[in-house]
This record gives structure tokens, C-alpha cells and sequence, in this order.
């Protein structure tokens, strides 16, 4: 089965930059998180209806924010396909916070990390405005690099940090965690009064032993602000890694939505199968990550660009194929698509039957399709497609030419 790493790691021709599958959290679970290890988080309410959102504000008895949760950044400068507006609302009233609910829950939101359609949102967290004195940027990530956790830090918080120039980037070791030197920095750089380090200390220590104990790969808190009662972590996002899932079965419980990453992801390994979303516009049915990562670098030399590789491996079922097919075809990004199999455990008869299947289940292919099938059965399985009669579908047992034919056939990748 293809994995990231194995693409990341062996590819020659400038792999795509693969999608990683990481679990990541919806803001409240996130902030739940931030409570169970003592850092200061607002104290919110999830809510799924209108109503409720009214009661949640109407017993706070102040200026509210409403968070939409899906999980893509943006929210704030996102539009709703009801009323055109952002999912990070201000209500002043319970009457707004009904207003504002009722055009949030059950639509779509767009934002730049979304798709274009949007996702749709059926739950709301709701917690009390803070007077806000100033805005920070504070995550903890890994450096693969030099195989080290660092802290990222910055005086410019919120959407002010995509254009900072001013984030600090400082390595430690999980078993020596913040140490004097990390304080002295971060103090000297950033401006904190001696009182004020003492709140800063405390949390990163915090974090370093959320990150260690959950198996993060990244926390990050943004913004991280200051109010005249202290610090307080107002936006989250965390992801952890998913090969800790049989460590971390709390963390893991609280997957849930639809994530713009990850939806194909488990509807592959429900039915056994790997999926690798990338970054170009060709989608790839093969099995094994040798041929997945050769196909890839040859598609990429000829001058194309793969969104994804599909990989079959050795035991899949011709019904199990078909709505792998649907996972792929359901890809808005792929305008052709190249299946590329040697038979060896997998029968290119069965291959060809369930390409067949797969077309008719769908309705045909809209889109050109090239077919390469070399190995157990593969003189089969080329003559049931050629007998078809299917249509934007073309067979070529030669690998390059294979790999050409899909490239000039799809449309420009841009």
C-alpha cells in the first residue's frame, strides 16, 4: 500500500506535496483539550440549533462570538451561502444569535481552505467576547529536519500572521522541555514583563506535556491574546498523528465532519484500500508503492501533475473497486485519469471487470481515461475493455506511452 512517507522519501521528479493523514480537531474539542491540561480557554457552549444558540447567549448576558465548526481554516473571512457572511460572528443579543444561527447551521461555508461549494456546518460554539489587548502566535510543531519539536512564537497574532516576518523559531528536547535560555529568549524578543513570563512559563510547559502525552504533531494557538485578566488561547488547531491511534483512542473518538482532507482518506480504509491525495489534476489507480511512486515520477516528467494515486494493493474485491473508482471520479480536481496495474496477487481480468462495472455504475466516464494492464490475466482483461464499448477510454501497455496519452489528453493543470 502507498504511504506519504514512502512517496515523499523516493520520488525524484518533485512529488507533489502529498496530503498527510493526521487527525485534526474541531475547535471546541480542541479547547476541551486546552482545559484538561490547566491552559485558559473561554468557557463555551456547542449548540446545533437556532434556539439553543439564543439560550447560550441570552445566559451570558454579553457580546458573544459564534464559531462555525468544519475543519478548514478562514472561518472568519469565509462566506456563508445564506446571508453571504463570515463563519466567526460577534452578537451583541439573543435575538442576533438566533439570526446568525439560523443562517449558519445547515449551510455551506466557504473559505480559501475549503472546496468551492463549501462545507456544510451543523454545530456552533459559542463563548463570551474578550477585550483583547494584544494578539500572539503560539504553536509547537516538529521539525523533521533536525528530527526536534520547536516552538514557533510571534508578537503578530490572528490573520496578521500570514504576512509577520517576525516568527521565532526555537528547538528544544521533549525530555528537557522549556528551559531557562527558552524563557530568556522568548522574554527578551517578545517584550513580557517578569509577572507576565511567569503566565507564559506555565504554558508552554503545559503544551510540551500535551504534545508529548497525546501524540501531537502540531498544536498551535492563534491567537493567543492578552486581556487585562491574563492570557487566554482563543483559536486552536491541533492534529495528531494517526499512527498513534491505538494510544490515543480518547483523542481519536472526537473525529467527526467532514474534513477537507481527509473525507476520500477513510472512505478508502474503510474498504481496505490507501489513498494519497496530491496537489495536480491526473488521478492514478494503481497497486504497490513502487508503481505508484514510478508512475508518478514519469507522469511528472512528461509534463503532467498527479492529484492522487489509489492504491488497489493485493487483495481488493471487484465491489470494493467499483466505489473506489466513485472515491476517485468524486474528485472535482481530476480531469483524466491514468490506471496503471501489474497483476501479480491482483487479476487484470478482474481489474477490467470492475472498470467496467465502475463506468456503468457512474453513467461513463466524462473524462479521458488510458489504461495500462501488464501481468496475471492482462491479455483478458485488455480485451473485455477493448469489447466494452466504453467511450474517453483508451488501453496502452507500454508504460511511457501510457503516461504520455493521459498527459496529452487532460486539460493544462494550472
Amino acid at each position: 500500500m502507498i504511504t506519504w512517507r514512502s512517496l515523499a522519501r523516493t520520488s525524484q521528479y518533485g512529488v507533489p506535496k502529498p496530503h498527510v493523514r493526521r487527525l485534526s480537531l474541531l475547535e471546541h474539542h480542541s479547547h476541551r483539550l486546552l482545559k484538561d491540561f490547566n491552559l485558559p480557554v473561554p468557557k463555551g457552549y456547542l449548540v446545533t440549533t437556532p434556539e439553543e444558540a439564543e439560550d447560550v447567549v441570552f445566559n451570558i448576558n454579553a457580546p458573544s462570538v459564534i464559531k462555525a465548526q468544519i475543519l478548514a481554516g478562514g472561518r472568519g473571512k469565509g462566506t456563508f451561502d445564506s446571508d453571504q457572511k463570515g463563519g466567526v460572528r460577534i452578537v451583541k443579543s439573543p435575538r442576533e444569535a438566533y439570526q446568525s444561527a439560523l443562517n449558519m447551521l445547515n449551510h455551506n461555508l466557504t473559505t480559501k481552505q475549503t472546496p468551492p461549494s463549501g462545507l456544510p456546518v451543523h454545530k456552533l460554539y459559542i463563548y463570551k467576547a474578550v477585550d483583547i489587548t494584544h494578539e500572539y502566535y503560539l504553536a509547537i510543531t516538529f521539525d523533521r529536519k533536525r528530527s526536534s519539536p520547536i516552538i514557533l512564537i510571534s508578537d503578530s497574532g490572528g490573520v496578521d500572521i500570514e504576512t509577520s516576518n517576525r516568527l521565532h523559531q526555537l528547538w528544544f528536547q521533549l525530555d528537557t522541555g522549556i528551559t531557562p535560555e527558552i524563557d530568556a529568549y522568548i522574554q527578551a524578543e517578545l517584550g513580557f514583563s517578569d509577572s507576565e513570563m511567569v503566565g507564559i512559563h506555565k504554558m508552554l510547559c503545559d503544551m510540551v506535556r500535551l504534545f508529548r502525552e497525546k501524540d501531537a504533531t502540531l498544536l498551535e494557538l492563534n491567537p493567543l491574546v492578552r486581556t487585562e485578566e491574563g492570557f487566554v488561547c482563543i483559536d486552536a488547531k491541533f492534529e495528531f498523528d494517526n499512527s498513534a491511534r491505538f494510544r490515543q483512542g480518547d483523542i481519536f473518538a472526537c473525529e467527526e465532519g467532514e474534513g477537507v482532507e481527509v473525507k476520500e482518506v477513510k472512505e478508502a480504509e474503510k474498504l481496505g484500500l490507501s489513498y494519497v491525495k496530491l496537489d495536480g489534476n491526473i488521478g492514478n489507480i494503481v497497486n504497490g508503492a513502487g508503481l505508484a511512486m514510478a508512475t508518478n515520477d514519469l507522469i511528472t516528467l512528461v509534463g503532467g501533475s498527479c492529484a492522487n494515486f489509489l492504491d488497489v494493493g493485493g487483495g481488493a474485491t471487484r465491489e470494493g473497486l467499483v466505489k473506489a473508482f466513485r472515491i476517485l471520479w468524486g474528485d472535482e480536481r481530476v480531469k483524466g485519469v491514468l490506471i496503471n496495474i501489474y497483476g501479480g496477487i491482483v487479476r487484470c481480468d478482474m481489474i477490467a471487470e470492475s472498470i467496467i462495472a465502475a463506468a456503468k455504475d457512474i453513467g461513463g466516464f466524462k473524462m479521458p481515461v488510458v489504461v495500462r494492464l501488464q501481468g496475471t490475466n492482462a491479455e483478458k482483461g485488455l480485451k473485455l475493455i477493448e469489447e466494452s464499448g466504453l467511450e474517453n477510454l483508451v488501453v496502452e501497455a507500454d508504460f511511457e506511452k501510457a503516461a504520455q496519452l493521459i498527459v496529452e489528453h487532460t486539460p493544462k493543470f494550472e
